[in-house]
């Protein structure tokens, strides 16, 4: 369809002969559709083409490759193996004096640095676009089956079928619906109400509203925003609209990916990804790469000095005290302090920390996916963990979704527990009051919305479309009602008007043509409807007038109690009309003076899980609110039921308006954040929300400072106006069940299954991999810190360096890439949801991280050079210092090797865990990762030792010295139960011991902040001390302020002159 808008419209009525013109033309039928005959539709294939689009083809692997290529330390690694893989081809001249020492020195492996280096880049290249490629295949994967599954509702053959997408042809006869993304392009051919949204093709953000006689065009690819209609297919595939743009850019585009029942054109691909780079980069991706830059600054610095160092000491020997002339060889003995050098930069390098990261992440997407959680946006999975607030809708979400009328006010008596069949027999109705609400309830819902019959496996019948139309429609099913052979006999096109539903209105009206008048029925908010009616039906189904008392009494003893006990109140009026009006978008002379029928209560229970999950998040410091359109009191008996409040706290429940209200300075003025923040922290519930209150919430809970650690923000959305409220979410959570497309599209994780359960899954996973790159980074820099220290310390005292380049590389390169795997596989437990959340400002290394690094250094480094210096005495060994002939290997330096590789490895348990906790083997045969490789890497030690030779510059150690280097590794595990318990019993208690309020000051603490003595410092101390007192003195005050008062009160009484007195 190349054309449309005026000219469009133009060339529609003149060349075709408009609609039915087209009908003829097409062979069709506007009422009944197709006959649905295999060979008429596989002609229409043939001519017509296909419902389908090229998919974009996915990134190569060797793209993919390229990208990960970009991480900065990776970079570094690059030139660092480029530079050491160079030098050591390097030979000496066999004339110089350094011919004797190369002759006796051990095999020349230097080159296997470098190659190993980049190998170890390849490997971390090769994982990362592996994990990039096979995320894309199982998300691809998972796109084909629910493309597979997609349906679109068309008409053929005078039934309504759901056939999939690609099986659309032309001069199909569809049903489109709010929250439809249209599959092809088409021609309206009845509108209620129909608005789309093009924005994804023409950049313009307001909805275009659609009918047959100004803009009866619907282009593929657009949404449906509001409203209902049928469309003629005239265009599908590469022909439609989305096609077309397809060919003028020549890219294909892909099939619209989680959802609904179309393609995406190219425009909105774009959109998502400008969302992505305007989206705020992840947490830990942005400190992680801090951090590596920072390392490597650091090695760059001690690099430099231990050339330097070697290269002063070197000259002042020989030119300073031996007054030595220059010659061309010394050129041989500055390269290899060159290489020395480089070596000590390698070592400082943590090239095994992307390997973690990519390793955590990639389990866990993986995990997660068994958790009913389809990660969209790799870094929301870390970003997940540090969550402080959930903004959650109710329905669906905490509640099942599964609508059923429990209560209903009708012919002048409220009738309670109606789902029970006994008490529903007792409900006697009029015929008159039967006809009018069987009609209301049939006609004024989506016809998309319908029951099917239980199957033998299955008690209750199957809800379709949307739940509380179907909870009316089982009412009247209860009823002995038939709303099938009212819809037949009122079809979507006979309606005369239709006002859809929206977060405005908070009401459906649709206008029908009885054969004796014309009535239009309405069902809404109850508060709202009740509003506009001044009659209501009696016993016997006569209008009778309803006064300004009924009504009142209706919404506090009938609405009230219905949404206090939790139930979503629903009013179903109409008005009968004895001529066509002129104006049917003049909404408030047609909304007036209408007639109530009933007003029902449904009810849609909390899921049994909710409320433990809830428990979960506060007892992991996340605070969960919920937004909702219901009325305030439903709203607050749901939160109640979910746990979100309890009757004794004071935190707020608002509505929309009100919420408006006190965030703004006036209702004409933008929000004010210092306002927002004032009832921002103790909101809990955001009741008849639009989804512009629900936007506003997120954005300013994202952009509050009011919270030292500000706020990272997840929020749950199912329909099309969550879009804005999910893009601008730390963690967007859609859902995958009832979820529209411009949901989906906006998150970064799908809700499979629609639980709110799987989101505290989510921060489990969360949690747990941020927890897994910290125990590795704790780990890793150990190693690199001992390692530097001893490179340094070494080539500065003795010349060379205690721990060979080739044994630098199994401690720095394999042994570390096995860790990163053994540390990021740990799976999560409940015990991660019993700690508060770091926040948006959280340090990567934190205070206890750095003391641990910092004190497990001191030890193995203590040792180290213990060996080093008083080794060959205290062991009786001989001296494996280099000589006046060079290095040689010998059980003193390969003793230091392994007492150096077993610290480690024995250090890697202690890493398991971070947080202070005593019992580092916990769950460790949990993790048959951890002990396989633990173990693996353990006997590869010993194969290094005993049989390494002159390549690893190892020589055999007896039984005695083996036990000696297992001695000191084990020590590892024994200093960090004591390092541990010295700050725990010492600097905490050195805090208080100048404090006789160390008592209460503690019980504050546990109460109020819930945290470990331990992580306390002083200024915190401080802080709770002075409010301690305050609240005395406020008790005080309120005690002495109440006694007066009371005082006051009796002596007026007593003298019947009443006394204002007010106090504080």
């Amino acid at each position: 369809m190349q054309t449309h808008q005026h000219d469009g419209i133009k060339e529609f009525n003149e060349t075709f002969g408009g609609l039915y013109g087209l009908e003829k033309r097409l062979k069709t039928n506007l009422k009944t559709g197709l006959t649905g005959d295999p060979l008429d539709l596989l002609h229409r294939k043939k001519i017509f083409g296909h419902n389908e689009i090229p998919k974009k083809s996915a990134k190569s692997f060797f793209r993919l490759m390229f990208e990960a290529l970009q991480d900065v330390t990776l970079i570094i690694l690059i030139i660092c193996a480029t530079i050491s893989f160079g030098l050591a081809f390097y030979h000496s001249d066999r004339n110089t004096f350094e011919h004797q020492y190369e002759r006796h020195k051990e095999t020349n492996v230097d080159w296997i640095e470098g190659a190993a280096i980049i190998l170890a880049v390849i490997v971390v290249i090769f994982v990362t676009a592996f994990n990039d490629w096979s995320k894309e295949r199982q998300f691809r994967g998972l796109q084909n089956k629910i493309e597979h599954d997609q349906k679109f509702n068309l008409i053929r053959n005078n039934q309504l079928e759901q056939v999939p997408l690609k099986d659309i042809v032309v001069g199909d006869v569809c049903q489109i619906k709010y929250g439809d993304l249209l599959p092809a392009d088409g021609v309206v051919i009845q509108s209620n109400d129909l608005k789309v949204d093009e924005s994804s093709l023409t950049g313009e953000s307001d909805l275009i509203s659609k009918n047959l006689h100004k803009n009866p065009f619907l282009l593929s690819g657009t949404h449906v925003m509001e409203g209902s209609g049928k469309m003629l297919v005239i265009a599908v595939g590469e022909h439609s609209q989305t096609g077309v743009i397809c060919r003028l850019l020549r890219t294909p585009v892909p099939k619209k990916n989680e959802t609904t029942e179309t393609t995406k054109p190219k425009a909105t691909d774009d959109i998502h990804n400008d969302r992505n780079r305007d989206k705020e980069r992840s947490i830990l991706q942005t400190k992680l790469t801090k951090l590596a830059i920072q390392i490597g600054y650091i090695g760059m610095i001690v690099a430099v000095l231990t050339v330097l160092v070697l290269i002063a000491r070197f000259s002042y020997e020989e030119f300073v005290i031996k007054r030595e002339p220059w010659k061309a060889k010394y050129w041989n003995r500055f390269v290899r302090y060159l290489i020395t050098g480089i070596t000590v930069l390698v070592v400082a390098v943590p090239e095994g920390l992307p390997l973690a990261v990519t390793i955590s992440l990639a389990y866990a997407v993986k995990k997660m996916m068994y958790d009913n959680n389809l990660v969209r946006h790799l870094d929301a999975c870390e970003t997940m963990g540090n969550a402080t607030t959930i903004c959650s809708d109710k329905t669906g979400t905490l509640t099942t979704n599964r609508m059923t009328v429990v209560e209903v006010y009708i012919a002048g008596k409220h009738w309670k527990n109606i789902n029970n069949r006994n008490k529903l027999e007792e409900m006697h109705l009029s015929d008159k009051t039967k006809e009018i609400l069987f009609e209301g309830i049939s006609v004024n819902s989506s016809y998309t919305s319908k029951l099917i019959l239980p199957t033998e496996k299955e008690i209750l019948p199957k809800q379709v479309g949307n739940k509380t139309e179907c909870g009316l429609l089982n009412f009247i099913v209860e009823l002995d009602g038939n709303y099938e052979a009212l819809r037949k006999t009122y079809l979507e096109e006979s309606f005369l008007h239709v006002y859809t539903f929206n977060s405005i209105r908070k009401l459906m009206s649709t206008v029908i043509q009885r054969s004796d008048t014309i009535r239009l029925h309405m069902k809404g908010a109850s508060e709202i409807v009740l509003q506009k009616c001044t009659k209501i039906l009696d016993q016997e189904g006569n209008v009778i007038p309803l006064t300004k008392d009924d009504c009142n009494y209706l919404l506090h003893d009938v609405i009230e109690p219905m949404a206090c006990d939790g139930l979503r109140t629903i009013c179903i009026a109409y008005k009968d009309f004895h001529e066509m009006p002129n104006d049917w978008n003049d909404e408030t002379t047609i909304f007036e003076d209408l007639t109530c029928i009933c007003i029902c209560g449904i009810e849609d229970p909390v899921r049994p899980e909710v409320r433990e999950a809830i428990e979960q998040c506060k007892e992991a410091g996340i605070t969960v609110r919920m937004i909702t359109g219901d009325n305030v009191n439903t709203a607050r008996s749901i939160a109640l039921k979910c746990g979100i409040i309890s009757p004794t706290d004071h935190f707020l429940v608002l509505d929309g308006k009100e919420f408006n209200r006190r965030i703004r300075p006036n209702r004409f003025e933008d929000v004010d954040q210092n306002l927002f923040d004032k009832i921002g922290s103790n909101l809990r519930v955001l009741a008849r929300s639009s989804p512009q209150d629900k936007y506003l919430l997120v954005k300013h809970l994202v952009e509050s400072k009011h919270s030292m650690t500000r706020e990272i923000v997840a929020v749950t959305g199912d329909g099309t106006n969550d879009g804005p409220a999910l893009k601008k979410a730390d963690i967007g959570f859609s859902m995958g069940i009832q979820g529209t497309d411009v949901a989906k599209e906006a998150s970064d994780i799908i809700l499979i299954d629609d639980n709110f359960t799987s989101i505290v899954k989510a921060i489990m996973w969360g949690r747990n991999v941020t927890d897994s790159i910290s125990k590795f980074l704790q780990f890793q820099l150990t190693v690199n810190v001992v390692a530097l220290i001893c490179a340094f310390v070494g080539s500065c005292i003795v010349k060379e360096s205690p721990l060979r380049a080739v044994q630098m590389l199994w401690v720095n390169l394999i042994m570390d890439t096995l860790a990163s795997l053994a540390l990021a596989t740990d799976r999560p437990t409940i015990d991660l949801l019993k700690r508060k959340p770091t926040g948006r400002n959280y340090p990567l290394i934190t205070h206890r991280m750095a003391k641990n690094i910092v004190l497990q250094a001191i030890y193995q480094l203590s040792i180290i050079l213990f060996l080093l210096f008083a080794g060959p005495s205290v062991f009786d060994m001989k001296d494996g210092q280099p000589g006046t002939n060079g290095y040689m290997p010998s059980e003193h330096f390969t003793m230091i090797f392994n007492s150096f590789v077993l610290m480690a490895l024995f250090n890697e348990i202690n890493c398991r865990k971070i947080h202070g906790e005593l019992n580092v083997f916990r769950h460790i045969l949990a993790n048959k990762i951890f002990c396989t490789i633990w173990i693996v890497t353990f006997i590869v030690q010993i194969l290094l030792v005993q049989y390494g030779s002159m390549v690893f510059s190892c020589v055999k150690l007896s039984l005695d010295e083996w036990m000696w280097c297992f001695l000191f590794g084990t020590g590892t595990l024994l200093w960090n139960q004591k390092k541990s318990d010295i700050n725990t019993n010492g600097v905490i208690n050195n805090a208080y011991e100048h404090s006789n309020e160390s008592n209460v000051i503690r019980s504050s603490i546990n109460q109020d902040l819930n945290i470990s003595d331990d992580e306390i410092k002083n200024i915190r101390i401080l802080w709770l001390r002075n409010i301690t007192r305050i609240r005395m003195q406020l008790r005080v005050i309120r005690a002495f302020r109440d006694h007066i008062q009371i005082g006051m009160v009796k002596n007026a009484n007593r003298h019947e002159n009443p006394i204002n007195f007010s106090i504080i």
